[in-house]
């Protein structure tokens, strides 16, 4: 609600304030028949007057009590909106926990002044805790098969390529294109029949001047061919040969002209000496082709009966199965992580601290009780504990829709208790809220006052009312706002409608007056143009608006 103080002032006129555009004070509309009306009571009272006529003062007691005399005076005035609140802190910990379990520790009272950061409440954490060492060797576990495959992957890198390592023919085919393979998957068998040996004893004082590398003749049994061949090998250590007489096994190598299989036998001579007794061919090189690479055989170029070459390519091996692994094991490290910081998160909630400076206003919850749940006097507690910053203490108060656009965050405010007869608190508006609620049609907007100083007396749930000032107007003229009809007209007496007493003369030597009206209380109205300081002006007095309203239920 807008108020406006005004203090009278002394006769003299101070300098005009500058023009400012007021909301205007409107008084009631007068109905259509105001002036059939105002005739009537004007020949009332002429009649009165007549019959009076004979008794002079009973006629101007009788005009007095239908009008009143008004002086336009200049005076201070304040312009104010009024409204009330609750006193609170500027900031309150309400205690509550997101956990439940046993209070450990509780190191604080009421009344204690803590500080933000505090421990208030240390709660019993034993199963997250050990949740939390599960978790961290789970995170362990998927880490390592993480990287596991990502060796795979890099030897995968350098080994996708399938390679033949001794040249041949493919015996055997043990794997088709498309499937699956593992590292050491046997992939074919391969067999040099192109090159044959011969492994035979010699004399070991004959076999002593043999090396590596030296001519050979090869003699194939049952045929007269004698093939051309080479010292390959020769034992290191004697043995005991046919007759009891020391030999060296000699391996020598020869090629195949194609008739030998690993069923031939043979004998040999080096550098003119015979063998002590002939041995079966086996052939030079047989081996596997093997993968050393997981994943899909993608690509295989050979069949059964091919001959390949020693080096050579015979098939390629995708790791599409291999990066699928691998960003499962991803996805299993990260969920793994995730669940660790969650539950290392969620043990942070079983330490409760203070958020803010303050003092202890309750403490609802201590060592041994169920936070989240009973106290052990079996009492519910709303709040483990409740902590008040005072050092700053503000109130919301609701403003009208019609008022709220004269208020400005930084306007001072006049602060009274109502359990503080007497007393007066000063404060600023701080903020605004331009979120309405709107109640039967009625809208209000609150308003965040912040007291100056904190005073002691204050404490937070006082009731207080609170008048922000909106302007100081200072000498300005004014009239009472019940002189002022609707219309913003005044009924101004003339000379001679008044006695030296001040009492109603003659009640013609008046004239209805249209003024321009400026800021307002529930008391005084402020005149900016139309009347004069000193001008009087009449309003029909509680008794005079009875006999209005007479008068206008005869019309």
């Amino acid at each position: 609600m807008e108020a406006t103080q005004i203090k009278p002032e002394g006769s003299a006129s101070a300098p005009s304030a500058p023009e400012k555009k007021i909301p205007q004070f409107q008084a009631p509309r007068k109905k259509r028949k105001w002036v059939k009306r105002l005739i009537i009571i004007l020949v009332i009272v002429a009649l009165l007057a007549f019959l009076l006529s004979r008794c002079m003062g009973a006629g101007q007691q009788a005009l007095s009590s239908v009008y009143l005399p008004y002086t336009a005076e200049m005076r201070d005035m304040t312009v104010s909106v009024s409204g009330t609140g609750t006193i609170e802190p500027i900031s309150a910990y309400r205690v509550t926990s997101l956990v439940s379990g046993e209070i450990l520790e509780a190191p604080f009272e009421e009344g204690q002044t803590v500080h933000k950061g505090d421990v208030l409440f240390r709660i019993d954490a034993g199963s997250v805790e050990n949740n939390i060492q599960q978790l961290q060797l789970n995170v362990q576990s998927a880490q390592l098969a993480l990287d596991d495959l990502l060796e795979t992957q890099s030897d995968n890198q350098k080994n996708r390529n399938v390679t033949a390592e001794d040249g041949g023919i493919i015996t055997e085919l043990y794997v088709e294109q498309g499937d699956a393979v593992t590292v050491g998957t046997v992939i074919a068998d391969v067999l040099d029949r192109d090159h044959m040996k011969l492994e035979v004893p010699f004399h070991s004082a004959d076999a002593a001047g043999f090396y590596a590398g030296q001519p050979a003749a090869v003699m194939v049994d049952g045929t007269a061919e004698q093939l051309t061949g080479t010292v390959d090998s020769i034992a290191a250590t004697d043995s005991v040969g046919p007759g009891g007489t020391l030999v060296r096994q000699v391996t020598i190598r020869v090629d195949n002209p194609g008739v030998l299989t690993d069923a031939s036998r043979g004998t040999a001579s080096v550098n003119g000496l015979a063998c002590a007794s002939g041995n079966t061919f086996t052939y030079a090189a047989s081996g596997q082709i093997t993968a050393e690479a997981a994943g899909d055989l993608d690509v295989l170029s050979i069949r059964e009966g091919d001959r390949v070459a020693d080096g050579q390519v015979i098939g390629v091996i995708s790791e599409s199965d291999l990066d699928s692994q691998i960003e499962n094991a991803r996805i299993a490290l990260e969920n793994a992580q995730l669940s660790l910081q969650n539950a290392q998160r969620q043990l942070e909630d079983y330490t409760i601290t203070s958020t803010i400076d303050g003092e202890v206003i309750e403490k609802n919850l201590d060592v041994g009780d169920n936070i989240g749940g009973m106290t052990t006097s079996g009492s519910s507690a709303s709040y483990a504990a409740v902590i008040y910053d005072r050092s700053q203490l503000t109130f919301d108060m609701d403003i009208s829709e019609e008022d709220i656009s004269q208020i400005q965050v930084g306007q001072q405010v006049e602060i009274t208790a109502n359990a503080l007869d007497g007393q007066t608190f000063t404060g600023v508006v701080d903020k605004i809220n331009i979120n309405g609620t709107t109640t039967s049609g009625n809208t209000t907007y609150p308003v965040t006052v912040l007291v100056d100083g904190s005073p002691e007396e204050l404490y937070p749930g006082m009731n207080v009312s609170a008048r922000v000032i909106v302007e100081e107007a200072g000498n300005v003229l004014s009239l009472p706002v019940e002189a002022v009809e609707r219309g913003n007209t005044v009924l101004v007496a003339l000379p001679g409608c008044l006695d030296e007493d001040g009492s109603i003369a003659d009640i013609t030597a008046t004239e209805s007056r249209q003024v321009t009206l400026g800021r307002n209380d529930d008391n005084y109205i402020e005149i900016l143009d139309g009347l004069e300081e000193g001008d009087v002006v009449l309003a029909l007095s509680p008794q005079g608006s009875s006999l209005m309203s007479a008068v206008a239920g005869m019309g």
